[in-house]
């Protein structure tokens, strides 16, 4: 047998499979892939039309200031966490069936001092609280 007479032929690699093998791993990439859409919202805080009701036997009136003092029933109360800030609600709400708080609320308040009002209710076990609003001008 001559072997001689035949050329070499040279080694190729076949694409086929490994762009079917590609096309496999960008399809489970993306369906497994989560997408976060990072947006700025500008809001607007709205304001109120309604009449102002009356003063209410059963409220515990909280008033929240810019600097993030707080008032209870017209009385100061130094914020130091909010456990303790919920034992005042719970003082001022001692004698007072279903009570629900009023949060007023300084239009430049932080964010943080309505929660820590809101997260103290919570603690003193009052499940009602409403906001109070400004009553939009004409």
């Amino acid at each position: 047998m001559d072997f001689r007479g035949r050329t070499k032929e040279d080694p190729e690699i076949n694409l086929i499979p490994m762009i079917d093998v590609l096309l496999v791993i960008i399809i489970f990439l993306m369906l497994t892939t989560t997408y976060s859409k990072f947006a700025e919202l500008q809001i607007s805080l709205p304001t109120a039309e309604a009449e102002k009701q009356l003063e209410r036997s059963n409220e515990i009136n909280v008033v929240v200031s810019v600097s993030g003092q707080y008032l209870i029933q017209r009385n100061p109360v130094v914020f130091r966490d909010v456990a303790a800030l919920a034992e005042e609600l719970r003082r001022a709400g001692a004698n007072i069936k279903d009570p629900i708080v009023v949060i007023n609320a300084d239009n430049s308040a932080t964010h943080q001092s309505v929660i820590r009002v809101m997260d103290a209710a919570r603690r003193a076990g009052y499940g009602q609280v409403a906001f109070a609003v400004e009553q939009a001008t004409r």
